[in-house]
């Protein structure tokens, strides 16, 4: 081998962490510890009337300090799986519920 193509450096390794997807969604419950459901809004069009059509898909995160309640727009990252549901993590809180929350008489 020549020196030339052993002095060449290898391509540097991309980061997989930057390439993990996200997705920005509501969500729908918080009564587990540590957990939320996040309902994420897909709009297409139909394949075959071109009609856009709203499509929902629901995603369990991790939410380590249990901050986002219910009706929250939050942003999610993919990760690891963390048990049976939850491969997802909450990255941050995009925007807080703006509806005032029912006072108990």
């Amino acid at each position: 081998m020549t020196e030339a193509a052993t002095a060449t450096p290898a391509a540097p390794a991309t980061n997989a962490r930057n390439q993990r997807k996200e997705r920005v969604g509501e969500v729908i419950s918080n009564k587990m510890n540590k957990t939320i459901v996040v309902r994420v809004e897909r709009r297409f069009p139909h394949a075959r009337y071109k009609k856009v059509v709203t499509g929902y898909r629901k995603f369990y995160a991790h939410d380590e300090k249990n901050e986002a309640k219910v009706g929250d727009r939050v942003r999610i990252e993919e990760t690891r799986p963390l048990s049976k549901l939850k491969s997802w993590r909450l990255v941050e809180v995009v925007e807080r519920n703006a509806a005032v929350a029912p006072v108990a008489a």
